[in-house]
């Protein structure tokens, strides 16, 4: 996870680490618990927890999942709010590209199935990999500039500016910038509620 500015970058890890200390109490739930739901090791949960640590976005997805929640809501609590305006200069920046592109988480809903909504930026050359989402998870992508390979179970699907490409993200899959120009694309991703337990791929309903 990358933020422009280190006092932004503390301010998050620090919600972060405390939100899934918070998650992971009110179940009643171990390391070794939440690291089997998660698939991720015990070790890196810790330092999450720590707040030692900026996890990856697709770490942050797993634990999401275990969680039975949106990556926005382990930034910070979900509040329940009529209308709520934010800039985008405030959205955390949760992967940056090795030639400076990015993606922004921009919002996320919690009910009744978990919805997000990305800006993501891909210089030339750069390439972002997903493994499997929870079962059922769908994305859709807007090409605003540019073209982005979409590979998707292996196969490339080259999407242009001015396209759409919806897909299932309940497999391996991934987005790159083989061309000479910056590519820009928004991203919705929406996942069925319930906790995902990646030992048994099962849902069961989320705790309150």
């Amino acid at each position: 996870m990358t933020e422009s500015g280190p006092d932004r970058v503390g301010a998050v890890t620090a919600a972060m680490a405390r939100r899934v200390r918070e998650l992971r109490a009110g179940r009643g739930w171990s390391f070794d618990e939440l690291a089997g739901r998660s698939g991720v090791s015990k070790g890196m949960l810790v330092q999450i927890e720590g707040a030692r640590t900026n996890p990856s976005v697709g770490t942050l997805c797993r634990v999401a999942d275990a969680f039975g929640v949106n990556i926005a809501q382990l930034l910070e609590p979900a509040e329940e709010r009529a209308v709520k305006i934010t800039s985008a200069d405030e959205a955390p920046v949760l992967w940056q590209g090795e030639h400076g592109g990015a993606a922004r988480l921009l919002s996320g809903l919690g009910e009744p199935d978990l919805v997000e909504l990305w800006d993501w930026r891909l210089l030339p050359g750069e390439a972002h990999r997903s493994l499997d989402h929870p079962r059922g998870t769908r994305e859709v992508l807007h090409i605003l500039d540019g073209t982005v390979i979409v590979r998707v179970d292996g196969q490339d699907h080259p999407v242009r500016a001015g396209e759409t490409i919806e897909i299932h993200a309940d497999r391996e899959h991934g987005y790159r910038n083989d061309s000479d120009e910056p590519a820009r694309l928004m991203m919705v991703v929406v996942t069925p509620s319930g906790e995902w337990d990646r030992r048994t791929r099962s849902r069961r309903p989320r705790q309150e």
